[in-house]
């Protein structure tokens, strides 16, 4: 989960001005053009920027039903799906106390009135397995897609002293097949999931999607289009035989720094992905 620049991709107003809030500091920034905002930290944790917007733009066009996004932060993706897609409803599941404040009261602010009936957030650890999850409210065959976009980061890593930091970028004991464990569960058979990680870790996403997820589609993506993919996007269909696929990459810059045409419009909230 690196932090991406937010030139361009918040579209700030006097919203984002640095405020307080219990514990931290924090601003408001819109993105899709002003279409939502959310509520983040402004110096400690995480801040969502082009993964969160790329896995709401992952989503096909005909997309509904129920979203579940797993650690969802402050809500960014599970707010831009639903902007993109008007018949999807969203479970965001979120484990830090100071995110999971700053994404309900983010979904208090007027600008997201109309996400009020679609959305339901669920404070609880996604990597629990059985009836300790299900204990939190986390329903098994409850979601027709499943987003995430894990922490990178394992035991080697040398952690922020930052709490809310640390839990944003350091995956927990059971790993990245706790998360994938409860894609798996919260998903019906057919169901989707959609998540970012990285790119040398492609082994390990696709050790833990056997006997889970089939029809697997790998979708590379570059910061720039002679650079090697540091990212990718992974699709999956739960219970799919289907055998794997990469597909061709997403470039982020052009040559000159700027943004390519694709990436500035899925900023925008005017393009899919996959388009």
């Amino acid at each position: 989960m690196t932090s991406q620049p937010h030139l361009n991709m918040t579209g700030k107003g006097p919203e984002s001005t640095i405020r307080s809030f219990p514990d931290v500091e924090y601003t408001t920034d819109r993105f899709h053009d002003g279409a939502f905002e959310v509520a983040q930290p402004a110096k400690e944790g995480h801040r969502a920027g082009l993964d969160a917007l790329l896995l709401a733009a992952s989503l096909k066009d005909e997309t509904t039903g129920v979203l579940a996004d797993l650690g969802a932060g402050c809500g960014t993706a599970g707010l831009a799906a639903l902007n993109l897609h008007r018949e999807l409803d969203l479970v965001a599941i979120e484990l830090n106390e100071v995110m999971f404040s700053l994404l309900e009261f983010g979904l208090s602010r007027p600008g997201n009135s109309r996400f009020a009936n679609r959305v339901q957030t669920l404070q609880a650890d996604i990597t629990l397995s059985g009836t300790d999850r299900l204990e939190q409210g986390i329903q098994d065959n409850s979601a027709d897609h499943v987003i995430m976009n894990p922490p990178y980061n394992t035991g080697s890593y040398r952690p922020p002293s930052n709490a809310v930091k640390h839990e944003a970028y350091m995956l927990g004991e059971g790993g990245l097949d706790a998360w994938f464990r409860t894609a798996c569960a919260m998903l019906r058979v057919g169901g989707g999931i959609h998540m970012i990680y990285r790119a040398e870790d492609l082994g390990t996403v696709i050790a833990c999607s056997r006997g889970r997820f089939g029809n697997l589609q790998i979708i590379p993506i570059h910061s720039r289009a002679d650079e090697p993919a540091k990212r990718i996007l992974v699709l999956g269909v739960k219970g799919s035989r289907a055998p794997l696929e990469i597909l061709l990459g997403f470039t982020v810059h052009n040559s000159d720094g700027s943004f390519t045409e694709h990436a500035e419009a899925i900023f925008k909230g005017t393009r899919r992905l996959l388009d």
